[in-house]
Formats: C-alpha cells, sequence, structure tokens
C-alpha cells in the first residue's frame, strides 16, 4: 500500500486547479475558476473550481470534490491510480509500506516487472527511430503517421536475438525478472529476445502503465507465428486488459460509446482516421474482465468484427457476455472480403462512421439476418428462436427484456405470451442468474431498519449512521446503477440521459460524499468512516475483526454496535421520518443510491439555509447565484428520488 507520508505529500502539493487544467478549458471567474462540465454537454459553463477550497463542483451534473474525487470521476481511476497520477505530476516520490514480508516480496516483484517494462518500451522505441529504417518503413507503408506511432509508443526489437538482452544486463536488470517479464527466454542455457525482430506494440493499463508487449513480424512466415504476445505474469493478463484502454479512454467516455475491434492495427487505423473510441481484444475470445473494463467508461458497445464466419462467430459469443453485463451492445459487419482495418485505411472518417451507424444492428436482427435461410425451416426456426430467448434471458432489465421480445414478435408474427413463456423457462434453467438474484435479496432484506435508542428524530444522523453499516458489510461487494446525466439542448432545455455504471460500493460512497463537501456531522462517524476508506483504498481485502481491534475503545464500541443493533432493526420507521431509504425487494445499489440521495438533500437544505442567513450585503448576486446552484441542485437530487420538492 502506498505510505501515508506519500499520500500526505500528495494532498500537500496538489493544486486542483492545475490537475483539472490538464483536461478542462478553465477560465478565471472571481475568486473560482469556471468551465465547461467535461460531464455533460451544456453550453453554459456550470464547472467550478475552487482554488481556495482545493475543490470543484460539477452543477450540471451534480458531482464533486476534492482532486482525487475528479479523478476517479474523469478518468475512471481507482485511489490508488488516482494518488500515483498526482505523483507523477508533481515528481513525488512513491513509497509504499506492508506488514508482511511475503507481501514486500510480491510488490517489489510487481514493481520490478513495471520498471523492466517501461525501460524495454524506452529501448524498442529508440530502435524504431533511430536502428530500424526497415521497420518504421514497415509502418509507414501501412498507412500508419509519426503522430500515430508516437501516441501508441511503437517500437521494434532489433534482429540479433540478444541485443535487447545485454542491454537490459548492462543496466542491471536480474535474470528471474527478465524472465519473468517474458521479454527474454531462457531455454537450456541459451538466451534469446522474444520479440527479436519484430515491431513492438506496447499494452497499457488504464492509467497508462505498460503492462505487456505485443509483437508483429514484418514478412509472412509459415514457420514463425505473425503475432506473439507476452506471456502472463503478476502484471500482464490478456483476458484482464484491451489494447488501446490508454489512449482511447477519453474518446470512449466523450462519446460514451466504444467500437471494439479485434487487432492492434484495427485501432491504429482507426485513429489515423480521426476516430479514437476504438479498443482491441488483440485477438482473443471477449472476456467478462474485459466487458467489465469497457464498463467503466461506457455502457455502450459495438462490436466491429471480420465479416466472415469465424469473425460472425466471436460476435455471437461475446454478445451474450455483453448483455449479462447490463450493457447494451450491437454488431457490424463489414463487406465480404473486408475488415476493420482495410475499410477505415480506404475511406474517410465521415464514411466509415456513417457505414458503423446504418449497418449496426442488434442482437435479435444481427442473429436472424445471419440465420436468414435457417427460418425456412420450421426445426431450425425454433432453434434460431431459441438462441434468440436465450441471449433475452442474459439481460436483467426486465424492461428492455419485454421490448426486444416485443420486437422478436413483430419480426417473426409469433405471439409475446408464447415468447415470454420461453423466456420464464429459459430463466428458470439459468441456475446462476437465479442464484446472484436470491443472494442479492437475502442480503439487501436485513440491511436498513431503525435505531431504536434514538429517542429524537435525527435525519442526519440515522443516515450518517446508515452510510457506515453499508460501508462495514457491503464495502467490498460491485453494485451497478444508473447515473442520470444532465445536458441542455439548442434551445437551453435541460435533458436528462442515463448511463449505466459500475463501481464498488465503498468507491461509490466516497465519490458522492466529495460531491458536496461533505463532512459527516457526527465527529464519530467521521472518523470511522475515514479509517473505513483508508482501508478500502489499501487492502486486498477488509477484515471487520481486525478493524475493531485497530479503533480506540469508543470507536470500537461505537462500531460494533452499529451492527448489533442492525441486526435488531425493522423497516416501519423509516418512512414515518421522511425517510425513503429502502423497499421490500430493492437490491444492494438501491440501498447505496438512496441512502447518499437522502444525506445529500439534508445537507445541501442545510447549506442554502447557511447561505441565506449569511449578511445579505455581502457578495449578494454572488450568494444569490450559490443559492440558486444549489436549489438547481437539490431538484436534480429529488427527481432522481422520484420526490417532489
Amino acid at each position: 500500500m502506498i505510505s501515508k507520508e506519500t499520500i500526505d505529500k500528495v494532498f500537500e502539493l496538489a493544486r486542483v486547479e492545475e490537475v483539472i487544467a490538464d483536461f478542462v478549458v478553465l477560465k478565471k471567474s472571481g475568486a473560482n475558476y469556471k468551465g465547461l462540465s467535461p460531464f455533460t454537454n451544456e453550453k453554459t459553463p456550470s464547472f467550478v473550481v475552487s482554488p481556495a477550497k482545493q475543490i470543484w463542483k460539477d452543477f450540471s451534473s451534480g458531482k464533486g470534490g476534492n482532486v482525487i474525487a475528479f479523478l476517479m470521476e474523469h478518468e475512471h481511476f481507482n485511489y490508488p491510480e488516482s494518488i500515483k497520477y498526482i505523483a507523477n505530476k508533481y515528481n513525488i516520490e512513491i513509497e509504499e509500506t506492508t506488514n508482511f514480508s511475503q507481501n514486500i516480496d510480491k510488490k517489489n516483484e510487481i514493481e520490478s516487472l513495471y520498471i523492466i517494462n517501461k525501460f524495454a518500451l524506452s529501448s524498442f522505441k529508440e530502435n524504431l527511430n533511430n536502428e530500424a529504417s526497415s521497420a518504421l518503413e514497415y509502418l509507414t507503408k501501412r498507412g500508419l503517421s509519426n503522430e500515430v506511432i508516437n501516441e501508441f509508443d511503437l517500437g521494434f526489437c532489433l534482429s540479433n536475438g540478444t541485443s535487447f538482452y545485454k542491454e537490459s544486463k548492462a543496466n542491471g536488470f536480474k535474470d528471474s525478472y527478465l524472465e519473468k517479464s517474458g521479454l527474454i527466454i531462457f531455454n537450456e542455457g541459451k538466451v534469446i529476445d522474444r520479440f527479436r525482430e519484430r515491431v513492438i506494440f506496447p499494452i497499457k493499463s488504464l492509467s497508462g502503465r505498460v503492462l505487456g508487449f505485443g509483437g508483429r513480424i514484418m514478412k509472412s512466415s509459415q514457420k514463425i507465428a505473425k503475432y506473439i504476445n507476452s506471456p502472463e505474469s503478476e502484471v500482464y493478463n490478456k483476458s484482464k486488459v484491451l489494447y488501446g484502454i490508454y489512449e482511447s479512454r477519453q474518446s470512449i467516455v466523450k462519446d460514451d460509446l466504444c467500437l471494439l475491434v479485434e487487432g492492434y492495427m484495427d485501432v491504429l487505423q482507426f485513429h489515423q482516421n480521426g476516430i479514437k473510441n476504438v479498443l482491441a481484444s488483440s485477438g482473443t475470445s471477449l472476456t467478462e474482465d474485459q466487458i467489465t473494463l469497457v464498463s467503466r467508461l461506457t455502457s455502450n458497445i459495438v462490436l466491429l468484427f471480420d465479416g466472415d464466419k469465424a469473425g460472425v462467430d466471436a460476435s455471437l459469443r461475446s454478445t451474450d457476455m455483453i448483455l449479462e453485463k447490463g450493457l447494451n451492445v450491437k454488431i457490424c459487419s463489414f463487406p465480404e472480403g473486408e475488415d476493420p482495418d482495410s475499410f477505415v485505411k480506404n475511406n474517410k472518417k465521415e464514411k466509415t462512421l456513417d457505414f458503423i451507424s446504418q449497418n449496426s444492428k442488434d442482437f435479435i436482427e444481427f442473429k436472424l439476418s445471419f440465420y436468414d435461410e435457417e427460418l425456412n425451416d420450421e426445426d431450425k426456426k425454433v432453434e434460431v428462436i431459441r438462441s434468440v430467448i436465450k441471449s433475452i434471458s442474459k439481460i436483467q432489465d426486465r424492461l428492455k427484456q419485454e421490448i426486444y421480445i416485443k420486437k422478436c414478435s413483430q419480426i417473426l408474427d409469433i405471439d409475446e405470451a408464447t415468447l415470454f413463456n420461453s423466456l420464464n423457462i429459459e430463466e428458470k434453467n439459468n441456475y446462476r442468474l437465479n442464484k446472484n438474484r436470491k443472494k442479492i435479496q437475502k442480503s439487501s432484506l436485513s440491511v436498513i431498519q431503525k435505531e431504536k435508542n434514538i429517542k429524537k428524530h435525527n435525519h442526519i444522523f440515522e443516515l450518517e449512521k446508515q452510510i457506515i453499516t453499508i460501508l462495514l458489510k457491503y464495502g467490498e461487494k460491485e453494485i451497478a446503477y444508473e447515473d442520470t446525466i444532465a445536458s441542455e439542448d439548442d434551445n437551453g432545455e435541460i435533458k436528462e440521459e442515463s448511463k449505466n455504471i459500475k463501481s464498488k460500493v465503498f468507491e461509490k460512497i466516497f465519490l458522492d460524499l466529495q460531491q458536496d463537501e461533505i463532512e459527516f456531522a457526527h465527529p464519530p462517524f467521521q472518523k470511522i468512516y475515514k479509517k473505513l476508506i483508508e482501508i478500502y483504498n489499501s487492502q486486498n481485502e477488509f477484515s471487520y475483526d481486525k478493524f475493531i481491534n485497530e479503533l480506540d475503545s469508543d470507536l470500537s464500541k461505537i462500531a460494533s454496535d452499529i451492527l448489533i443493533f442492525d441486526d435488531k432493526h425493522s423497516l416501519h420507521d423509516w418512512e414515518k421520518r421522511n425517510i425513503y431509504v429502502k423497499k421490500i425487494g430493492s437490491d444492494l445499489s438501491q440501498l447505496v443510491i438512496e441512502t447518499l440521495f437522502n444525506l445529500r438533500r439534508y445537507l445541501i437544505d442545510a447549506r442554502i439555509k447557511k447561505l441565506q442567513e449569511i449578511n445579505k450585503d455581502k457578495n449578494k448576486d454572488e450568494l444569490l447565484q450559490e443559492v440558486m446552484s444549489y436549489s438547481r441542485l437539490k431538484k436534480v437530487i429529488s427527481s432522481k428520488l422520484n420526490r417532489v420538492v
């Protein structure tokens, strides 16, 4: 884990306006800075940065917080990644601590692999620019500009077989780490560079760290593979990474769409033509971890695979997994003989985007068009329909299911009731889906209850305690929720659109509490909260017993009592107190969201009241503007709670 000294230094040196200025155009506005929201499509700036308070606030989306919260929201970094980003920006040396020698060894190994990969990146780039004219010529003949080559840090490994190994040893790298990185192959006393005589494609993480490499030969050969990748290591797991994630992440978030292709060159050619919201699975079948990675950036995916049978089969395999993860998916096939690489190379940006837009089909349209001939045979038609129903069963949103059932009914001229009956049978056979639903419902039924010892009902007290309860019991669990984004249309009217997001419970709570400069009103809860967030951000797993033991006696008793009383709570008194936290049968996501919204609503009320009590002769216009902004934000939050202001 990152040491407390490093974290303290990051917060000491980091300037929120300087970090945010890397991503948002800011203009001075009195004591603050203003800019257009990076989270909504607005025309009037409502994004405010306060250098004095070292916070930011986006009144169009309701987001806000400190510099860490911004990086987590905008760049989709986790807490450690955000700390490391700022540390790198301000040249702060990162110190890591741990209590276990085993973990020290593992941390050292991981960091050593990152250092070796960084060194290799530099070496391969230098080879490409200085010594490997043939490799550079190969890339330019493929249509790549120097700009794209530099953006993706493409390189070349020399052909003599040991040049990189000798260079690595000269720079002090150990054989054991070179072997674990996969850059060097040791076989029966012989040493050889894995990527010799290959063009190099660095594979990066979401935060830009080099995880591994892909290598391509420049001449066709039947004896050796065209592409090879780094082997699995402590830092590289091919099932959990996507090529282009670092270079494309901002465009994917901005466009709220991810174009998913197969290979490195596909990504590069799209970027070459100005289409930058694209990622590649690097020739492997799409995995659940890769889909989860995309879901951090957008809920919309278009699969762009080759038009041959292999490409279609890959699309169909991926579709069900994407639907099961709660994302929206379409498939676009290219004309026969074309692939994404060749198509985008031979067509301009506008034509390519038009083609994708016009030829992208949802999974129903795609399956039915692909199996068009089978629909003329009654027996085969039944199997095709079952395949479509199976895909629909992966969708957990009942409304979406009904929409697709209706569409399927219209296309195939089959009664909706018949299709719904088939869907119910399919869902009953889906053991894992039913098991997960029951597990969530069971766990959530015991969560929201009342505090019997509180005679005077203090809304904020109870909501703060509820947040501590959620963190103690469910902090590490992953939730999926809809985030409503507000934007202005051409007429200046506010419109809202929903976006599906996944995150861990503690990450969601941390970000939301940052948004309104929230400090717990009750000091013991604030202390427990800070300790919990610190532990969740720095440790792989949470131990309740260990946590309780590390607290002082007073806080330990409070934390213990919270969970003890939580098991004795009941639901009936909450609505009497005007706190709509939980409904029977709702899930953990709803619990977290509603608790946070309610707390924010009460605290915004308190903030507005405080602003109205300030001397009206002092900064009258500024105070009025702030009151109006918070009133607008309260309206947004209240609408999300389906409540009338």
